[in-house]
């Protein structure tokens, strides 16, 4: 799933946006959930820089958990969940499983969704192996009313009038039957029900559109992970319990039925709800998947078709989206599903691929084999109104997605302690085939100032988690689809892929996927086939980068005689790691890169400290960071970096990735923010976009710090910001044409918002002409790249006529790039009156609940926007949470909005008061993110505070 998540930039201060998220969603990008990350639409810590780079818009639990593998496993190993086992060196207790007397081989699932009732009817017929005599069964249910259940066996009805018992905490159905059956049997049972088909997005759930004349329109569309399938229907809602699944859908014959796999047949059938005769399509055969995967849509769509793959491909979509736009999609895919199959060595085994863009969707993107379900923006591309960081994030959720048909589709985690498998491996290869399939648009470069630093960021606070986390709750897991399980779950493949060369990791991939086909896996199991494939012990080398938390600074002294000492410590935000904290020693990949030229991948620091021999006066550690750590280099040390940069002995990715190092460093203590500040004034020749993009991000991270401090302070950084970029900005310009490549777009885009934003007078005027213009009804005015940084642009200079102009233009327009644009813009107004009209549209019925994050993350880009959403959150906090349930994804992601941006000590006690009265099972997990990210601002200004202030004014930036 491609999630949109809270990235970096709103838990280590602001930065660039972002969102979902892989997460993309991401993007889930997705994961980034678009609250996830990802994914992978996207939302800003503090908005305070537009986006440029779209994989930073994606956008991403105790010790005890057991260890299930497969069916005879169950029987074996999971009599009594109680039972303390130990498996691969972990305690595997505690997870909430069901019993293991009976074992789902297959499901047959029949629904008729009512669009007016808005609900659902609905029969399964379960297939099992009895692994115990067993007179009662227990599956999976949540907001289902089951009306009736039958077991059978051997053809006989062995029991029709069960007693039902619900446990809604654990959401749990048992069914006591008067008879049993008896081990080593084949048992079937059926049973009836009825749904809701809900508005929360998740389980069998409705979403709504406009249809092209105006009139509403809806959709029955699924979203099941991570366990939201018993909200769809009754069933063994866990990852290993794999089975193979018919689905039978009931609907109007004007009505198009989707399911994960291809039409069998379509008959009439006289409907249990109307009475009318209607269609029912039945789809074939599903292969082994779990229940997570599963899905199904019914509605009114329009599609296109290629036929460029070895299975049809198509890409989906309801009335009143031009179905055009989901060319773009439908072509990469089919290429992509065509790229995959040869990497992997495995072929895509399901007979079509379709894709569909939904109107509601929490996350990013839902990788459902056979039907991979996308939030509308994420799929639906209009050339001729999108910038090239829109094309560039699409791809990625597309890639991403097409990914997990290998990974987590095929192969599948055995419990979500391993979601990582799924998620870090998707992360990974977006990229990858980004990479092969747009080398243009290098995107390794900005893997460093991105995923890495996503990862770091996160892991760097202390209420961080291990890549691979014990989770025992349903509610739990939805709060670990983060940049731990996406972007830190990647970039210790990329880690891995480094150390033992691109075609043997690739080797062990496939060896991975063949030997695990339709089956569950530990992360164990891709160590042994890397192992297998390399001839080295991979478990023992990464083991203990995906079972710990956080990761290390290597500090550099130089001794002399062309020795280095290197020394390995916790890195925490806060800068305060105790010795009980600072146990793991990681094998550090020192990637040392000399004047030969070639960086050293195998040269390891795997103690605490060490010396190291260097063959002349210039090194860098972590060449091309794609190591795991942040080097705390001497300011000497550091300053003739910064001249190696000039003189071209760094690569790209040293270059942003020595600044981001530096710049975390200062913010958790290790250095002086002054230093850093000094750093970045000396990159004012960069030709790079990448490394000005981290250029920016540092800058917007102190800002976003030092958001609270007196105005002067404020005006102070924003007048070196605006003296920084104003140069290059002048000098790239930011008008477009055909010629302009992939980068350049961006970087253009990029200068120009950020410059015009701090306050440069002639992009202002620009900006404002451009505005004027195209509110005026010249829609070539303004260029689809920087359309965002127009309207902010005009936002923050101007007042209610320009609100107004934006409000309209949201509201009128029908593409969801644009509207997400101009809604994201509003915040920027700082008119109180003008806030809360921003504030009154998150519940004020013309945003979609999918999209409320969009209008609050304009707000953080300002003082009195960041009280007022915290504010508005503890008024409407029980709507909230009616809204957007604590145990779904969206809420966590939201608490992250809503109070990150504070930065001072009553700010915390205020969040901290707040929360202590309330439950907050299903979010505590984003709140303790928070609240670190708060003390660590908090830590940053006590201790540089006067700093920064100093060096403002030895510069001239500030007088006191």
């Amino acid at each position: 799933m491609f999630r949109v998540v809270v990235q970096r930039s709103a838990l280590r201060a602001p930065a660039r946006p972002t969102w979902f998220q892989r997460r993309p969603a991401s993007v889930r990008a997705p994961h980034p959930h678009p609250l996830l990350p990802f994914a992978r639409a996207c939302y800003s810590a503090t908005a305070l820089t537009p986006t440029t780079n779209p994989r930073t818009r994606i956008a991403h639990r105790s010790s005890y958990f057991q260890v299930r593998r497969c069916s005879h496993r169950r029987h074996n190993m999971c009599k009594t969940q109680a039972a303390a086992e130990m498996a691969g060196g972990i305690n595997v207790q505690a997870r909430e499983l069901l019993p293991a007397n009976v074992i789902p081989r297959h499901y047959h699932v029949t629904l008729e969704p009512d669009f007016k009732n808005l609900n659902f009817t609905g029969t399964v017929v379960v297939d099992l192996d009895v692994a115990e005599d067993s007179k009662s069964i227990s599956l999976h249910t949540a907001e289902i009313e089951v009306h009736g259940a039958t077991l059978r066996s051997a053809g006989q009805v062995i029991s029709s009038t069960p007693a039902i018992a619900y446990d809604e905490a654990a959401q749990v159905t048992k069914f006591d039957f008067d008879n049993g059956v008896a081990q080593g049997t084949a048992a079937q049972l059926e049973v009836k029900f009825t749904g809701i088909l809900n508005d929360k997005m998740a389980g069998f759930y409705r979403s709504t559109y406009k249809n092209p004349d105006g009139t509403d329109g809806i959709l029955a569309v699924s979203q099941m992970e991570p366990t939201d399938a018993r909200r769809a229907f009754p069933c063994f809602d866990e990852p290993s319990l794999k089975a193979e699944f018919t689905i039978t859908l009931i609907a109007d014959k004007n009505l198009t039925a989707l399911s994960n796999m291809d039409v069998a047949s379509e008959t009439d059938v006289q409907s249990e709800i109307t009475g009318t005769t209607k269609k029912a399509v039945t789809f074939n055969k599903s292969p082994k998947m779990s229940t997570y995967l599963v899905a199904f849509v019914v509605g009114e769509l329009n599609y296109i078709e290629s036929n460029d793959f070895r299975v049809p491909v198509r890409v989906y979509a309801p009335p009143g989206l031009n179905i055009e736009h989901g060319r773009f999609s439908l072509n990469l895919a089919a290429k992509t599903l065509a790229f995959y199959e040869k990497v992997f060595g495995i072929d895509f085994p399901l007979p079509k691929m379709d894709q569909i863009a939904i109107p509601d969707f929490a996350a990013g993107a839902m990788e459902n084999w056979g039907l991979v379900t996308y939030r509308v923006v994420d799929l639906m591309l209009d050339e001729a109104a999108s910038g090239a960081a829109t094309k560039e994030r699409v791809a990625e959720v597309v890639q991403h997605e097409l990914a997990h048909q290998w990974f987590g589709n095929l192969v599948t985690m055995d419990w979500w302690e391993g979601l990582w498998l799924n998620e870090g491996f998707a992360t990974w290869a977006s990229w990858y085939s980004c990479n092969k399939f747009y080398p243009e648009w290098k995107v390794w470069e900005s893997y460093v100032t991105d995923n890495l630093q996503r990862a770091l960021s996160l892991d760097s606070l202390r209420s961080s988690h291990p890549i691979e986390v014990p989770v025992k709750r349903a509610d739990e897991i939805n709060q670990i689809f983060d940049a731990i399980s996406y972007s830190k779950g990647s970039c210790v493949l990329r880690m891995i892929s480094t150390y033992l060369g691109e075609d043997t990791f690739l080797e062990g991939v496939r060896r991975y996927l063949k030997k695990h086909a339709y089956g569950n896996t530990q992360t164990g199991d891709l160590w042994a086939s890397l192992s297998e494939a390399s001839g080295k012990d991979v478990e023992k080398v990464m083991d203990i980068w995906t079972k710990h938390i956080g990761f290390p600074v290597v500090t550099v002294t130089e001794k002399g005689n062309n020795t280095i000492h290197l020394k390995q410590n916790r890195f925490l935000r806060t800068a305060d790691a105790k010795p009980e904290e600072d146990q793991v020693l990681y094998p550090v990949f020192l990637g040392l890169r000399t004047e030969k030229g070639q960086a050293d991948n195998v040269l390891t620091l795997d103690q605490r400290e060490g010396d190291f021999n260097i063959p002349g006066d210039f090194f860098k550690l972590n060449a091309n960071h794609t190591g795991l750590y942040r080097t705390s280099y001497s300011p000497e040390r550091l300053e003739k970096l910064g001249t190696a940069a000039k003189q071209g002995l760094l690569s790209v990715e040293d270059r942003a990735g020595m600044i981001a190092d530096a710049g975390a460093l200062a913010s958790s203590g290790y250095q002086k923010t002054s230093g850093v500040l000094s750093l970045l004034k000396g990159f004012d020749s960069e030709t790079e976009f990448v490394v000005w993009n981290e250029i920016i991000s540092r800058i917007v991270t102190v800002q976003g710090a030092w958001i609270f401090e007196d105005k002067a302070i404020r005006d102070g950084l924003q007048a070196f910001q605006r003296d920084l970029v104003s140069k290059k900005a002048h000098e790239m310009g930011w008008n477009f044409s055909d010629n302009d490549g992939h980068i350049e777009q961006q970087f253009k885009a990029m200068l120009f918002g950020n410059a015009g934003l701090c306050g440069d007078e002639k992009i202002v005027k620009a900006a404002q002409d451009m505005f004027a213009k195209y509110m005026a009804g010249d829609k070539t005015a303004i260029h689809p790249n920087i359309r965002g940084s127009v309207f902010g642009i005009a936002l923050k200079h101007g007042g209610k006529a320009e609100y107004e102009a934006v409000l309209n233009f949201y509201r009128t327009s029908t593409n969801s790039d644009e509207r997400n644009t101009a809604l994201r813009c509003l915040g920027r107004a700082k008119d109180p009156e003008l806030i809360q009209r921003t504030l009154g549209m998150l519940f004020g019925g013309e945003v979609k609940d999918q999209d409320i994050y969009i209008p609050a993350t304009g707000l953080r880009s300002h003082p009195e926007g960041v009280e007022a959403l915290y504010e508005w959150m503890t008024v409407n906090w029980d709507v909230l949470t009616k809204r957007l349930p604590p145990g779904l994804s969206m809420l966590g992601s939201m608490v992250t909005i809503l109070t990150s941006s504070f930065t001072t000590p009553e700010q915390k006690a205020k969040v901290e008061e707040f929360f202590s009265k309330r439950n907050t099972n299903g979010f505590d997990q984003s709140l303790a993110q928070s609240l670190d990210a708060i003390q660590s601002k908090i830590s940053w200004l006590e201790r540089d505070r006067d700093d920064v202030a100093k060096w403002l004014k030895d510069n001239g930036y500030y007088s006191a």
